[in-house]
């Protein structure tokens, strides 16, 4: 599935400037294209996924953060890298991918062949395998302690740059907006792309979803 534009090209125009959050999911890696699930796995971006890291950099256009936090993950602290933050980048291992399990290195085609039935990451879990795997309510606790760590930048009006991974960073959406765990499954998100949470009359919003970096250039 292809990068969906923003929820509304013209926010950035049409409402006043409040503290961001902004997050960039890393760049292309060889499991992200073939569909396989992707988490405690250190794998390193494809040559595409480190330019797409670039281009977001050139979208972000040196923007200033008061607090950049990345994923340990090497996908992730080379994305903020390439886009320009390495000097900045703090590593929050709460930022980590889902831990899949059993299911890490496969595909969802593959799980529901197996299963002989439909299967729903947020809804259904995973069973353990090398690693313990985590369920919705897991990840999203970690999505809540990431977002009370940005919450004192947040409040005192600074911005801050998250660099992660799709379901972790859809897990932060939810639990932005006050979204039961499972609720996360709602959003799609692809590499290298940037989403931006924010405030609209003190209350939490969804800026910005799943954009391109050249889309949001062409802004």
């Amino acid at each position: 599935m292809t990068a969906q534009p923003a929820l509304d090209p013209q926010a950035s125009h049409d409402v006043p400037t409040t503290p961001r959050l902004v997050m960039a999911r890393h760049g292309e890696t060889a499991w992200s294209r073939s569909g396989q699930h992707t988490g405690t796995t250190d794998l390193p971006m494809t040559a595409a996924g480190e330019e797409q890291a670039r281009s977001l950099g050139r979208a972000l256009a040196g923007q200033h953060f008061d607090l950049v936090i990345s994923s340990p993950l090497q996908r992730a602290r080379e994305t903020a890298r390439l886009a320009g933050y390495g000097d900045q980048v703090q590593i929050d291992p709460n930022l980590v991918e889902w831990d899949y399990g059993a299911y890490e290195g496969v595909t969802s085609a593959q799980i529901v062949a197996d299963l002989g039935h439909d299967w729903n990451l947020w809804t259904d879990g995973v069973p353990p395998g090398d690693t313990p795997g985590e369920t919705a309510v897991d990840v999203q606790k970690r999505a809540l302690a990431v977002i009370a760590r940005c919450d004192a930048v947040l409040d005192a009006g600074g911005d801050v740059l998250l660099v992660a991974h799709g379901h972790m960073l859809r897990a932060i959406a939810a639990a932005w907006l006050g979204l039961r765990p499972q609720d996360g499954a709602v959003f799609s998100l692809s590499t290298g792309t940037m989403s931006e949470l924010a405030f609209e009359h003190d209350h939490h919003v969804i800026r910005l979803w799943n954009c391109p970096p050249d889309a949001l250039m062409k802004r």
